[in-house]
Parts: C-alpha cells; structure tokens; sequence
C-alpha cells in the first residue's frame, strides 16, 4: 500500500501546504468541511479516510481539533493511520493531553509553523517540532516538501511551547508596529520611509520589514481573521504560563490586538 497523506483544514494555510506536498511528487489529499473546488480536496469523511496513513491537522482551534481527531469527523480512528501531525497552533498544555487519548500505535508530532500564507504558498514555512527523533525522521520528507526551516525542540509538545512563545513576539510586534505607523501618521512622518528606516535600524522586526508582503498586516481585528488568531494564540501561551508568572505584558498585547482598527 502507497503511503497516503492527508491534510486536514484547507484554508489558507492548509490548501498551499497541500499543494506543497503534491508539487513534491507526495500522494497526498485534503479534507475541509467547506466544499472546494478542487479535485484534491473532498468534504467527504470516507474518500478523505481510505488508505490514510498520515493525518495533518491544519484547523483553527481546539474545538476544531476536536472535531477531526475524535468528533464529527473522528479522524484519530482511521485504521490505517501510523501518525498525526499537529500543525495548528493551540494550547501546549492541550497538545500534550493528546498522547493518553490517541491510540499508542500512532505516532504523535507537534509541528505547528511560522512564516503566514505568503510562506506557505513559496514552500519555505518554519517548522517548530516535537516528538520522538525515529518519528521525526520518518516523517522529515513531508516537512522537506513545505517548508525550508525546521526546529526540532524536543519530545511531543515542545513544538508547540516553542511556537506560542514565538507567537507571544509576533504578536508584540504586530501591536506595537501598528501603534507606532499610527503615531507616525500623526506625525506627518511617510509610512514607507519609516518602514524602510525600521528595516534597517534597532526597531527592525518580522511585522514592519514584511508590512507591505503580509496579507493581514493592515487588517483591524474581526472574528475569523489572521489578526484574531493572534488574540488566540497569545491565550495558549497563556494556558502554558509558569506557575505564579506576571502576564501583564502578554495580556496587554492581547488586548492591544483585539482593539485594532483597519489600517487604511
């Protein structure tokens, strides 16, 4: 039997990651609950499910992950299946509740990526992985195919601590980029001209040197946008605070973040 790849969640990370593996020369398909028009992409539970035997989550959230591991969907059931790879960002402390739920057979990645939809259709995401090295290894060429950096950080559930940490500065550098392009306005100051001095100066960060490439950088904060995801996923960092830890500067940025306006 073929090794068979599925993706589940082909929105606009899913889909070129899919896209990504199929360029490579990987069988591989996809599953959305929302119809495509795509030959490679079915909203069917049992075309998606024969003969899988790696699963690929790319859904938005926990009660979503939900859904396709064990609900709805119950993709963690597939008999075929020998791995699953988390590539959703979620709550570290819930990633790793997988493992007692998840039959032992099946070997667990975390591989949650960084690199927004831009990455993903150029095949260069950054990937932060956790698992066992042999499961790793096994499934490095699936990595290989869509992305160019790949951190390996440690047994199931490091990927995911490492990528909410990651996200906690994006985040930051998403709040505090969009302050400052404000303030300059006021100022009178050219937007392009401060980007390009931000670019090249001690202010320089991943949100202002790819403004003008990043599909959400001007977007206000609405419910189902890539900025709202930001607000989700400062809470899983959240979720994984140390005992006792002050979060007032994350909960801040969260806030920031949730009280963006279009930037026009």
């Amino acid at each position: 039997m073929r090794s068979l790849t599925g993706v589940a969640g082909c929105g606009r990370m899913g889909r070129p990651m899919l896209a990504a593996l199929r360029n490579a020369g990987l069988p591989a398909r996809g599953y959305d609950v929302v119809p495509m028009d795509s030959p490679h992409i079915t909203d069917d539970i049992a075309v998606f499910s024969e003969d899988l035997d790696t699963l690929i989550t790319v859904v938005r959230d926990i009660e979503q992950t939900e859904q396709v591991l064990f609900g709805n969907q119950n993709f963690a059931a597939i008999p075929s299946l020998i791995r699953i790879i988390i590539s959703s960002t979620l709550s570290p402390r819930y990633v790793r509740s997988l493992r007692a739920r998840i039959p032992s057979h099946i070997a667990l990645i975390d591989a949650p990526m960084s690199g927004a939809a831009i990455a993903a259709q150029e095949a260069r995401l950054s990937f932060m992985l956790g698992g066992d090295t042999t499961d790793l290894d096994a499934a490095q060429p699936l990595f290989n195919a869509m992305g160019k950096h790949f951190h390996r950080m440690g047994e199931f559930g490091a990927g995911m601590q490492a990528k909410v940490l990651n996200n906690l500065l994006a985040a930051s550098n998403t709040a505090m980029t969009r302050l400052v392009l404000d303030w300059a306005d006021d100022a009178g100051l050219d937007t392009s001209a401060l980007l390009d001095l931000i670019h090249t100066s001690s202010g320089q960060n991943w949100f202002a040197s790819g403004f003008n490439s990043i599909e959400f950088a001007r977007d206000g904060h609405a419910e189902g946008n890539t900025i709202a995801i930001l607000v989700k996923d400062i809470a899983s960092a959240l979720d994984a605070a140390p005992e006792g830890a002050d979060t007032t500067l994350p909960e801040t940025v969260q806030h920031t973040i949730k009280t963006l306006k279009p930037r026009l």
